[in-house]
Order: C-alpha cells, then structure tokens, then sequence
C-alpha cells in the first residue's frame, strides 16, 4: 500500500466454527516455530477463514482508525490487516518503524481483537519509511526479523508489502524471497502473502521476478497479491483493470509454478482501494468492489482485501482524505462486503 498525498495506504489466528455472541469467531491456534523434537500440525476448523483471506487494511498511525472490535462488530468481518511493520535501528522490527512490537496502541488493539475471537495479519513493508528488506543484511537476518513479529503475537500469516526501492532492488527481492522461504520452512502452517503494484494487463517486470524468483526457490506463498489501482496510465474501469491484471498474474503464477488455470487462481488476489484512489479519475464504488468480490468468489482467489478501513466511510462536508473515501457511500460498506468473501 502506498502513502500519496499524505496518506499511506496500506495479523490472523484460525477460527471455531461456531460466532460468539459479538459476530467475531472463536480463536483456536496459532503458529509456531517448528522444532526437532516436536512439530504439530495445527487444526483448522473446516468452516474456518483462512488465516488472511479477507482483513481488510487497518492502520492505527493515521487517518482516523476504527477501534478495531467495534468494528468487527459492526461489520461482520473477523479478520484485519494491520500496517505497517518498518525497521528500527537496523535489522529491528517496530510498527511505523517508531513503535515497539509490545506495550503499545499496536499491541493493544491486536490482543482485543484476539480475545474477541478475531484474527490479525500483520503487514510489512508499504511505500515509504525504512524497509527490513534493505535494513536486514541477509536473508536469515530478516527471517529473524519476520520470526520476532509472528512470535510475538503467535501469528497464523504475514503479509508482505513489498514497494518502492524495496521491490525495485533485485538483491533486496531476492532476500525478500530467501527470507520467506526460511520462515515457511519454519512456521509450519503460516500462511505468507506478498503484496505488490501492477499494470492493469498484470505485473510489471519487478512483479514477474519477484514470482519467478519465489518458484526458483520453491517458495510456496499462499497468495500473490496485486493492488490494481493508481495505474497512472488513464485507466478508470478498474473493476475490468483488477479482473486483467488478476488473470494476467494468474498466468505467470501457473507457467512458473507448473500449476493449472484453477489451482493457479486459487494461489493470487487483489487489494483494492476504496473509493478515488491517489490518482484522479480512478474511483472503486461500492457496487464496483462487490463485483470485484464477485470476480473472486468465481475463481476462490487466495486473498481479498482493501485499503483501507481508516477510509470506509463518506466524507463530513465532501472532499476525500486519509479517513475517508471521497465517494457517496454508506458507513463501512465495503467492509460489509468484504465480510462476504469466504473464498
């Protein structure tokens, strides 16, 4: 996700079966690191979401954020993305690159939304401050970085927000890559996303490499994720946008990982943005992302989300801005549609 005009675009625990009382399923496992002496796979609920499927972004160090249960609540929703994990002196992991792992809002808000029953996937990266991906000097460095955040709130996903300089460096994508496969190896059962820009025909070349790379080293990533908007190229339908560069990362997905059309969809999806989007004349309406939903309930894509929830809501007097759309909408509509999504 990406800060333009002085926003920043842009965790996650398995389910019971059954809803609590406040809409938000019943937490029931969590990743760990596996060891010699004991390696137990974790029990996931057949009616579960996938941990990751479908939080939506939420970011607590701008534009207005939510209290993360309330919304949940009010939503139907049981899962979010939590940004931005950036680096703190060196290879260290801090929320915003300022913010410790533990003691903080960060903490706070994920332990709530654990305890009501909901799940967190934390994303890493975004567009701007210090990434761990050029902090860390080596792929095991930043494992060990990934590894820190995961243990510290006993995580089922991570995302991985990869922009900018991070993405445009091959040996910084390459350590991304290295790094991810030493944190699968692992975290049995850990799910990893890795978020990235497009065009609207599917990646640019710093996208393909990066999914070239992650099949050479046999790197199972649950769900490439692209982020169809701010295109910058004149494109304004961005449902029939979101739908190419999906198919064409589908594509790439299925020739470097020999998979089929089908198992191939089922290991990408999108992160959309709500309402304008950083560049003029890009707008996703409401009936725009449920069609977008839709698109994804047809081929049982990996991922589903949106950025941001800070922003799901109609602006007071017109306008747009960090906490809200800039479009007539009704209060976390699109939240309420991406609740919809179960893959």
């Amino acid at each position: 996700m990406q800060p333009h005009l002085a926003t920043r675009r842009r965790l996650a625990l398995g389910f019971a079966v059954a809803l609590t009382a406040a809409g938000v399923m019943t937490a029931t496992a969590q990743a760990t690191p596996q060891s010699n002496s004991q390696d137990t796979a974790r029990q996931q609920p057949a009616k579960a979401a996938v941990s990751g499927l479908n939080g939506a972004y939420l970011y607590l160090g701008w534009g207005n954020p939510p209290k993360a249960v309330d919304f949940l609540k009010a939503t139907g929703n049981t899962q979010l993305t939590m940004a931005f994990i950036l680096a703190k002196g060196g290879c260290e992991p801090a929320w915003d690159g300022q913010r410790p792992l533990r003691g903080g809002q960060d903490e706070r808000t994920i332990k709530a939304v654990q305890a009501a029953g909901g799940s967190i996937t934390p994303s890493v990266g975004g567009w701007s401050g210090n990434k761990l991906g050029e902090a860390c000097r080596n792929a095991a460095d930043l494992a060990g970085a990934y590894q820190k955040v995961i243990d510290a709130y006993k995580l089922d996903s991570i995302d991985i927000d990869i922009e900018s300089t991070e993405v445009e460096s091959e040996p910084v994508r390459q350590r991304v890559i290295d790094a991810l496969k030493i944190l699968k190896d692992k975290n049995r059962g850990l799910k990893v996303y890795v978020t990235f820009g497009t065009a609207p025909s599917g990646p640019i070349a710093v996208g393909q490499d990066l999914v070239r790379k992650g099949a050479k080293a046999g790197l199972d990533v649950d769900g490439w994720t692209l982020m169809p908007f701010d295109f910058g190229d004149g494109t304004t339908d961005m449902v029939a946008a979101t739908k190419s560069a999906v198919d064409g990362l589908k594509n790439l997905v299925a020739k470097e990982y020999k998979l089929s059309s089908d198992a191939a969809y089922r290991k990408v999806g999108f992160s959309s943005m709500n309402g304008k989007t950083d560049v003029k004349g890009e707008v996703v309406t409401p009936a725009g992302f449920q069609e977008m939903v839709n698109y994804a309930k047809q081929h049982h894509l990996a991922r589903v989300s949106f950025w941001a929830a800070n922003r799901d809501r109609a602006c007071a007097g017109g306008g747009d801005g960090g906490s809200c759309s800039g479009i007539d909408q009704k209060q976390w509509e699109f939240s309420k549609i991406l609740a919809g999504y179960q893959g």
